[in-house]
């Protein structure tokens, strides 16, 4: 088959985060609420703010400013890892970092699959951030031994799905009628379902020992439980949520307000009571919110090891409350903790902080093969260069399980130590994941090389 008859990975991408956001605005209609609030947050924040309006465009960042930017799931043996990954390798999408949860108490493992590269994250930037739960951490033999047996019967993925990740990988893609019914296949794995694998007891009994344990055994499949737009100003969503009838998370995850900001701020509005029948006995479960994200600069090692300094001492000093009975305390006592990580551009640069993106100007435009100078410092000084910080497009654990904590209770279960097993984890997924540290840092290095030669040679050097 002609590779002209098949549909770019990217625009796959794009049609199967349409079709998610369609359904979960569907079956959880407070979503649609909050996406209409963060797209006129966001149309205030551009209309007051031209420079930032101009930022977004240069960037290839207006248009899709708030679209869907990432979904999460819950999977629960290695063999459904194995076939996530083929299933979004099918839609350009990659593992990338490795996340240990029980740092934070959540008995999970995770990666997030996502674009790779400048071209495929600005045509669609969609990820969806993917745990493993480590039954192996049930202190109950008898209860894992059970839920293992309830996961291991079950198949989350239609016939139809398997035949055509199949399909894909043997003819290196999807024509536009086979990515249709991939689409419409692979939805069904990510759907709600109501009606539970098990019985009231083993719920419970599940539930007891962490209600994260109870979502992804009891039920056929991995529903999505939450989808997340990109909002420019995340604290004014937060204070508007209550005035549409949606109660949000007691304090913004992540870092506090900032001039420049920097990695992952999250919220969301708690998750839904949803009536659920356990073989024939009717009853309800809790799990499925909305979030909303606004994402800063990527941060170099350097950057992210003061992070998460300042984010422990903020923490050690103040941890948030469930019910949000100090949350004025902790966005103080976060904010003062912050104030030493430099907030202006030309700072976090020369502490070496953060990834910037290097571009040409219009100056530099006009004088392509013109220019003789290779120091990128004297060029940027110059005005033939400009360096644009780089969107984190990953994630962070505390703020993760931050977020699972507020939407699966707070109540007593069983404690979790940190234990992470990243070698466990790439092996049960059947691939390493990509270091995300490596991948930003190979963005900028690229985008450097590529605009000095534009400026010496007028062609922009081979990648």
């Amino acid at each position: 088959m002609s590779d002209t008859n098949l549909v770019h990975a990217d625009d796959i991408r794009s049609r199967f985060s349409a079709a998610m956001s369609e359904m979960y605005r569907t079956e959880v209609p407070a979503y649609g609420t909050l996406m209409d609030i963060v797209s006129k947050v966001n149309d205030q924040v551009l209309d007051a703010d031209r420079t930032l309006r101009d930022d977004l465009a240069n960037t290839d960042q207006l248009a899709r400013i708030s679209e869907e930017r990432h979904g999460a799931i819950r999977l629960g043996t290695p063999a459904e890892l194995a076939t996530m990954r083929r299933l979004f390798a099918v839609m350009g999408m990659q593992p990338v970092g490795y996340y240990d949860l029980t740092e934070a108490g959540v008995p999970v493992h995770s990666t997030a699959f996502r674009p790779v590269g400048e071209s495929a994250l600005r045509r669609n930037p969609f990820r969806v951030f993917t745990s493993l739960l480590r039954l192996d951490l049930i202190e109950d033999q008898s209860l894992r031994d059970t839920a293992q047996t309830v996961l291991d019967a079950r198949q989350i993925y239609t016939n139809g799905c398997l035949e055509m990740i199949e399909l894909a990988e043997e003819q290196g893609g999807l024509t536009d009628a086979q990515a249709d019914a991939f689409i419409a296949e692979a939805l069904e794995t990510f759907r709600w379902h109501p009606e539970a694998n098990v019985s009231a007891e083993l719920y419970q009994q599940l539930h007891d020992a962490h209600r994260l344990i109870a979502d992804v055994v009891s039920f056929r499949g991995p529903h999505i439980n939450h989808l997340t737009p990109r909002t420019l100003d995340i604290d004014r969503v937060q204070a508007l949520m209550p005035e549409y009838g949606i109660s949000p998370k007691a304090v913004v995850e992540g870092p506090p307000r900032r001039n420049c900001p920097i990695l992952l701020r999250q919220t969301s509005f708690k998750a839904l009571s949803e009536a659920v029948s356990f073989e024939g006995v009717e009853g309800s479960h809790t799990a499925r919110f909305g979030e909303i994200e606004a994402r800063g600069q990527a941060l170099t090692p350097k950057g992210r090891a003061l992070y998460d300094q300042l984010l422990t001492a903020a923490r050690a000093k103040c941890l948030p409350a469930a019910d949000g009975s100090n949350a004025d305390e902790y966005m103080h006592t976060l904010a003062a903790a912050f104030a030493d990580f430099p907030d202006s551009l030309t700072d976090i640069r020369a502490e070496g902080l953060g990834y910037f993106e290097w571009a040409l100007t219009d100056k530099g435009a006009a004088s392509a093969g013109q220019v003789t100078e290779t120091d990128p410092d004297a060029l940027l000084a110059a005005g033939y260069l400009r360096i644009d910080p780089i969107v984190y497009e990953d994630f962070l654990p505390v703020s993760a399980a931050g977020i699972f904590q507020s939407n699966l209770g707070d109540d007593s279960a069983q404690e979790f130590t940190a234990s992470p097993n990243q070698q466990r984890f790439e092996a049960d997924l059947g691939s390493s994941v990509l270091n995300e540290f490596d991948h930003y840092q190979e963005i900028e290095d690229a985008s450097r090389t590529r605009c000095i030669s534009i400026l010496t040679t007028g062609a922009a050097a081979a990648e």
